[in-house]
């Protein structure tokens, strides 16, 4: 039923007015019908009858309070994104080779679980490559770091929802050698580097800051494997993934950091997806996914993602 009526000229305002009223509370003002006329381009009456159906579909309750205009007394925000068109929300994140990651994902599904809300993660290499496929409109939000979320907002529309906290996203970043007795970057040295991970990029170009050094472009997940076999020299990697697979190597700090921003999980989407940042900033509980997070780093419970 609802499906056929969103088909029609009222059903296309509907749905727009669902996804405005996502980011709603009880007790909030509505804009008035001329505004949303005006805004949507559209008669006052066909206005007057989307918000009428939303009403009849128990969606909102409005309380008209004379000249202090239209008030939001009950919202039903399962039934608005039923409306709304929106249908589910898609997520992308780093590949989960860490327990840090796998927490994250656990933690996010289940928050997301109880909202009944259809929910789905994708899992990508690089963080460059996620916020591409989420300016596409392929994700609903992406999780980076807060130092990768930083350097992107200075030319992309996105903002930041959730900040989890240091160390949420890895431990830290350290230097590998493939020779155990390097302990620091020498000029001649071969160093990895993958492009499309901000972090990586960002932390191996500050590392090798001054150094005559021959950066190989390789992919993330070959970089390990090329150090122990001496194809290169050095990189900047994460000691999550050395010590959960007990990696024969030996890891030394990096000589300068950025504030462990570079350890801070955050969510992204773009800055005009106001629908999507209200659901999100409604359903994902922090602490809740950072206590799940902690228990499946502790081997407490087991991941589910």
């Amino acid at each position: 039923m609802i499906k056929r009526e969103l088909m029609q000229k009222n059903g296309i305002i509907a749905m727009k007015l669902a996804q405005e009223f996502l980011s709603k509370e009880c007790g909030d003002r509505i804009d008035t019908v001329s505004n949303y006329s005006e805004k949507f381009d559209i008669a006052r009456g066909t206005v007057q009858n989307a918000i009428k159906f939303l009403q009849d579909e128990k969606a909102i309750f409005l309380e008209a309070r004379g000249h202090m205009g239209t008030f939001i007394v009950k919202i039903n925000y399962e039934k608005l994104l039923q409306v709304s068109g929106i249908g589910s929300i898609v997520g992308v994140m780093p590949l989960p080779y860490s327990k840090l990651y796998e927490g994250i994902a656990t933690g996010l599904y289940n928050t997301m679980e109880e909202s009944k809300i259809p929910f789905n993660l994708a899992y990508m290499r690089g963080s460059a490559n996620r916020i591409k496929a989420l300016s596409k409109g392929r994700y609903d939000f992406a999780l980076i770091s807060k130092l990768a979320a930083e350097n992107l907002m200075e030319t992309e529309n996105l903002e930041v929802i959730m900040d989890f906290g240091e160390f949420s996203y890895v431990s830290e970043h350290a230097i590998i050698f493939h020779d155990f007795s390097r302990k620091s970057i020498e000029n001649g040295m071969k160093i990895g580097i993958d492009n499309s991970s901000i972090d990586h990029k960002i932390l191996t170009q500050k590392q090798c800051s001054g150094k005559r050094v021959i950066m190989v472009e390789l992919p993330y997940n070959q970089i390990i494997s090329k150090v122990m076999n001496g194809e290169i020299d050095a990189a900047i990697w994460n000691i999550d993934e050395i010590i959960d697979r007990k990696l024969n190597l030996k890891y030394y700090p990096m000589s300068s950091k950025y504030d462990n921003k570079d350890t801070n999980a955050v969510v992204v989407v773009e800055s005009s997806k106001s629908d999507i940042k209200a659901i999100l900033k409604r359903y994902l509980k922090k602490s809740k996914i950072l206590d799940i997070q902690k228990k499946i780093v502790k081997g407490a419970i087991v991941p589910r993602y």
